[in-house]
This record gives structure tokens, C-alpha cells and sequence, in this order.
């Protein structure tokens, strides 16, 4: 099946200044001995509501597509979901004792000082009892026409987000869940829930974001792993298990994808996740149920296309090659050369021409999003980010031509 999208893009894009500044604005009133005011929060909706209104006349101008709301109502991209179950709360954990030993993201918590950070742990049974993100939907909504609802899209975070970096049995008390399996089988039905609710809202298409799967190329991780008696094959099972209940029995016409790369945050500071798809391509490749894999591509820290072969025929991949890590701008041709080397490659482990998987299997993205934590602006600005948005476009149209 060809992608919905040949011109993609992950989700999250630099915040306007106005939008900054409300909220820093209300963090200040969340300090110690200050209060937060309810004219403040209402300041932080309207500003909300006013730059989705903005970024997306931006995209609809441009024709970037799939239309985001920019991720402007979270402060980080994985925030929104977990918050509003039922069951789950929200609790300092301390860094590295909570975490799993040779966790990629305790070092660099600790490299940055931080010594606690906060984690969503099951203190009773999970449901889901409000949406968590209808209320932006609606936002972006009435910003598109009607007609072009069905080009819009909404990340989510993985249902593994939380239970993958604390260590083992912390994600949820013992005394509400026996068994990891267990833990998932209620978070999964709650993502279904609200897949149901978005999707009687009109939202055709969802992405997963789940970078963290990544950790299982890591020797040291699977070490770590093993260290407090958990096989990282099996956890990687239940994983993939529990990501494929999330997208059970969802509508033909709903498109899911899930986002497993390494980050937007330049130089060594996510060198710990270098290194080949290799070693967890076909699996992921084979077992997951979702319609398009959005993969990094963009440097050398990705490794080369090989891992590629193992795309079986009816998925696609959509390939992150420009960077959002730098303001440089990407040769549209040279871009172009790696789109037909990706291509090559898939044709080699399918046995066809390289020609009919450009048809019906590639796509091409950004790596990652533009502002994965509210601040971010690692490209330097909005107007670069919308350079590179139309590269990707161009890149797309050079390739596909009308189609794209």
C-alpha cells in the first residue's frame, strides 16, 4: 500500500515567541510562595488556540502535509495521555535508583544533574474516562476546511513510554497487577478508546512515538536488562505485543504509524543511541501491525539502508532524512540519490525493481520533530524549520510528481 503521505512530517514544530512567553508567564506563578492565576491560564489557552490557528494557515498556505497542530498545547511531545487515565499517577522517581541499570536516559539525566524526575505509575486499575487529546483536535479542526480533515494527523506516545526506563516492577503496584501483560492488556484498551472518540471526530490518521525501542540495539541496555532477571527478547515481545493491541480492530480507513527514532538534540548529547536498525529490523518490520514505519535516516548515527531488505511487501517506510538536529540545509538532489538508494535496497530483499517500490512503499520526513520539548529550536528558527518543511515537500513532488 503507498503511503497517504509522500511529503510527511513527524509532528512537533517551533513555538511562537507569544506562545513562550504565556508560558513562562504561568510557570513563573507555579514557583514556590507564587500562585498560578486563572486569568494566566486562560492567557495560556488563548495563546493556544491563536498560534495553532496561525501554524496551521501556515501549512494549509505552504501545502505541508499531513497538517499538525504543531504540538503547541503539550510542553513536551509524550505529554497529554497518561495524565488523564484513571488509575495512573503521576510520582517523583529518583534518578538512576528507580530506573533500569544501563538506562540510556538516567545517564543523561544525571549528566545533566537532575536527580528526580517524574514517571506515571498504576496505583489502581487503568481506564480511560476523559479524551486526552479531543480537545486540540477540535482546535485544529476549526482551523481546516472540512474537505481536508482527512490530511491531518496526531502522535501519541507509545503505551511502553513510562514502563520501559523504570526498573522492573515500578510501572505499576503489585497489588494491581500481577503481570506485565496485565499492566498492558488495560493501557492498551484505553488507547483504543481514545482512537474510537478521535476517530468519530473525523482524525484519520495517527502516529505512535516511540523512540525508546530503540534502546534494544544497545548491548549495555539488553545487559542491564538482564541484570534484574528480565530477557530482553521477551520484553521486546511484549512490546511489540502491546503496540499491536493499541491499533487491533481499528477502522480500514484509519492510517497509524509509529515514529522510532533517536531525537532531536544535536551533537554527543544522543550518542548513545548510535548505531544500525540492524539488529531489531525485521522484527519490528514483520510483527508490527502499523501502515508506515517513520525511521532516521538524516546522518551517520542511523547507519546505512541495509536493515531495508527486511520491509516486507503491503508496509512502507517513510525515510527521515533531513535533519532537525541543524540549521543546515539539505541538497534536494543528493536527498534525492538517497531516496533511490533506499529503494534499491528494499527491492533487493523483495525481489522486484527498485522502480515498483518507489511506487507503493517510500516516503520522506524529517527525522524527527522540530520541538520535541516546548523550547527546542535546534535548527535555529521558525523560518529555517519552514525551509526545511518545504524541502521535504520538494523533495517529494521531484520524485512523485502531482502525487505527492
Amino acid at each position: 500500500m503507498a503511503p497517504r503521505f509522500r511529503a510527511d512530517q513527524v509532528g512537533s514544530l517551533i513555538r511562537p515567541q507569544a506562545l513562550l512567553d504565556a508560558h513562562k508567564t504561568l510557570s513563573k506563578g507555579a514557583a514556590p510562595g507564587t500562585n498560578s492565576t486563572e486569568d494566566d491560564k486562560k492567557k495560556l489557552q488563548l495563546a493556544t488556540a491563536s498560534a495553532i490557528a496561525a501554524v496551521v494557515q501556515k501549512q494549509l498556505d505552504l501545502s505541508i502535509r499531513p497538517i499538525t497542530s504543531g504540538e503547541y498545547e503539550r510542553t513536551v511531545f509524550f505529554e497529554g495521555f497518561f495524565e488523564k487515565l484513571r488509575g495512573n499517577e503521576l510520582r517523583d522517581v529518583r534518578v538512576p535508583e528507580d530506573f533500569r541499570p544501563n538506562m540510556p536516559t538516567s545517564d543523561a539525566l544525571e549528566k545533566a544533574g537532575i536527580k528526580t524526575t517524574s514517571a506515571s505509575v498504576a496505583t489502581g486499575k487503568i481506564k480511560h474516562v476523559e479524551p486526552a487529546y479531543l480537545q486540540v483536535w477540535e482546535l485544529l479542526k476549526k482551523s481546516v476546511p472540512e474537505e481536508k480533515w482527512k490530511e491531518c494527523k496526531i502522535a501519541l506516545p507509545s503505551p511502553a513510554w513510562n514502563h520501559i526506563w523504570l526498573s522492573k516492577g515500578l510501572a505499576y503496584t503489585p497489588d494491581v497487577y500481577a503481570s506485565d501483560r496485565e499492566f498492558f492488556a488495560d493501557l492498551t484498551v484505553a488507547y483504543r478508546t481514545e482512537f474510537k472518540i478521535l476517530y468519530e471526530a473525523g482524525l484519520r490518521n495517527v502516529q505512535i512515538d516511540d523512540p525508546q525501542l530503540l534502546f534494544f540495539i544497545l548491548d549495555s541496555f539488553k545487559d542491564g536488562l538482564r541484570s534484574e532477571g528480565v530477557d530482553p527478547s521477551e520484553l521486546l515481545d511484549t512490546y511489540i505485543w502491546a503496540l499491536n493491541e493499541v491499533v487491533r480492530d481499528r477502522p480500514k480507513d484509519m492510517y497509524v504509524g509509529i515514529h522510532v527514532c533517536r531525537g532531536n538534540m544535536p551533537g554527543s548529547v544522543a550518542g548513545f543511541l548510535e548505531g544500525s536498525y540492524e539488529n531489531i529490523a525485521e522484527r519490528l518490520f514483520r510483527e508490527l501491525d502499523y501502515d508506515t514505519f517513520y525511521l532516521e535516516f538524516d546522518d551517520a548515527r542511523s547507519g546505512s539502508f541495509e536493515p531495508l531488505r527486511f520491509l516486507p511487501r503491503g508496509k512502507n517506510v517513510t525515510l527521515g532524512l533531513i535533519s532537525t538536529k541543524t540549521s543546515e540545509l539539505e541538497s534536494l538532489e543528493e536527498l534525492k540519490k538517497r531516496v533511490y538508494d533506499a529503494a534499491e535496497v528494499i527491492a533487493s530483499g523483495q525481489n522486484r525493481s527498485a522502480e515498483e517500490v518507489l511506487q507503493d512503499s517510500l516516503a520522506v520526513s524529517p527525522q524527527c520533530g522540530f520541538a520535541s520539548a516546548h523550547h527546542g529550536k535546534n535548527v535555529g528558527n521558525e523560518e529555517r524549520m519552514w525551509d526545511k518543511l518545504v524541502l521535504v515537500r520538494d523533495l517529494a513532488t521531484s520524485i512523485w510528481g502531482d502525487t505527492a
